[in-house]
C-alpha cells in the first residue's frame, strides 16, 4: 500500500468517494500537501487521524476552527463534515490515515465493535479532537498515528498486523479518555445539517452553472434567509463563499491535471468572465491560474 497524495472526490451529498485501502485491508495513508490543494468540505464513513509534519494547518468542522501546528494532530469521527487548509503562505504537509471502523472493530457482533468502536462512533461529544500534547494520552495517540503511518510507508512483512494494533490502541485510548456521553443535539440542528447536505449536493452537481441563493434554497424547500442561516450555522460561511471556494478548487484540479485553456477552465467552473476568474483565483490561491499550473502540473 504505497503512500499517495490525497485527492478528495466527493459525491452529490459531500460524501467522499475515494476508496481508502481495500476490502481486504481498509486503511490508507496519505502525504497531504496543503500548499498544492486545500481539503474541501467532505465527510466519509471512515475514521481519520493525521499529524502535521510541516507548517501550520487550519482544520474546521462546522463553525469551529482549530489551528494545528507542526507535531500536533487531529481526529475526525465517522460521518463528520470537515475541511482543512494551510494557515499562511508557508508550506504545510501532514501525514494522514483514513481507516474503516471494521479494521479494528471486526464484525458488528464482536466485543471489539460493541464495547469500543461503535460507542466511540456513536459518541456525539467526540465528533473531532485536536491532539495538542496537552495531556499524556494525546502524546501516545500521536505516536500511534506516526508509527502506523511509517509502517504503511515501508510495508515490511507483517506490517498489516502492526498497523491494526496501533490503530486499535488509538481507539482504546480515545475511548478511555472520552467515555460515552451524549450531548443534546436539537432536532433543529439535525434538520439544518440535512438541509446543508442537500444544498451542497446541488452546488457540487451544478457548480459550472449560474447559481443563486434562490436556487439553493429551493433544493431544500426553505426561504433564502433560512438558506443563509443554515450555511452559517453548519459550516460557518455563506453559500456564496462556499460556491466560490468549490469552483476555485475544481479549477485548480483541472489546471494541474489537464492542458485546457485557462479561460475554458474558468467557464467550465462557473466563471463566465475570464478576468473575474483570474482575480478570484488569485484571491484564494495567491497566484494566477497560469502560475498555479506552472507550479503544480506534472
Amino acid at each position: 500500500m504505497a503512500l499517495s497524495d490525497c485527492v478528495t472526490k466527493i459525491d452529490s451529498q459531500g460524501k467522499e468517494l475515494l476508496e481508502h485501502g481495500s476490502a481486504l485491508f481498509p486503511v490508507a495513508c496519505y502525504h497531504d500537501d496543503l500548499q498544492q490543494m486545500d481539503v474541501p468540505w467532505h465527510w466519509h464513513e471512515e475514521l481519520e487521524v493525521f499529524i502535521v509534519s510541516e507548517g501550520t494547518a487550519v482544520v474546521t468542522s462546522g463553525k469551529e476552527k482549530f489551528v494545528v501546528h507542526q507535531g500536533e494532530g487531529f481526529f475526525v469521527n465517522s460521518g463528520v463534515l470537515h475541511a482543512a487548509w494551510r494557515k499562511d503562505e508557508s508550506p504545510c504537509r501532514f501525514h494522514s490515515i483514513v481507516f474503516h471502523p471494521r479494521l479494528v472493530g471486526g464484525s458488528v457482533d464482536s466485543i471489539f465493535w460493541q464495547n469500543y468502536v461503535h460507542p466511540l462512533m456513536d459518541n456525539s461529544s467526540l465528533e473531532y479532537m485536536l491532539l495538542d500534547k496537552s495531556q499524556t494520552w494525546h502524546t501516545k495517540i500521536l505516536e500511534f498515528i506516526e508509527d502506523a503511518w511509517q509502517l504503511c510507508k515501508v510495508e515490511s512483512h507483517g506490517y498489516e498486523f502492526l498497523v491494526r494494533d496501533h490503530l486499535s490502541q488509538l481507539i482504546l485510548h480515545l475511548s478511555d479518555a472520552h467515555p460515552v456521553t451524549q450531548k443534546h443535539v436539537s432536532e433543529k440542528s439535525i434538520r439544518d445539517h440535512e438541509r446543508v447536505k442537500i444544498m451542497l449536493q446541488y452546488v457540487q452537481n451544478h457548480y459550472g452553472e449560474a447559481l443563486t441563493i434562490s436556487n439553493l434554497a429551493a433544493q431544500a424547500s426553505v426561504s433564502e434567509s433560512e438558506c443563509l442561516r443554515c450555511f452559517r450555522n453548519v459550516i460557518g460561511r455563506s453559500p456564496v463563499q462556499y460556491i466560490k471556494q468549490f469552483r476555485i478548487q475544481k479549477a485548480a484540479e483541472l489546471l494541474a491535471a489537464t492542458a485546457m485553456k485557462v479561460g475554458d477552465i474558468g467557464a467550465l467552473c462557473g466563471f463566465q468572465d475570464s478576468s473575474y476568474f483570474v482575480k478570484t483565483f488569485r484571491e484564494y490561491k495567491r497566484v494566477t491560474p497560469a502560475e498555479y499550473r506552472k507550479q503544480h502540473q506534472t
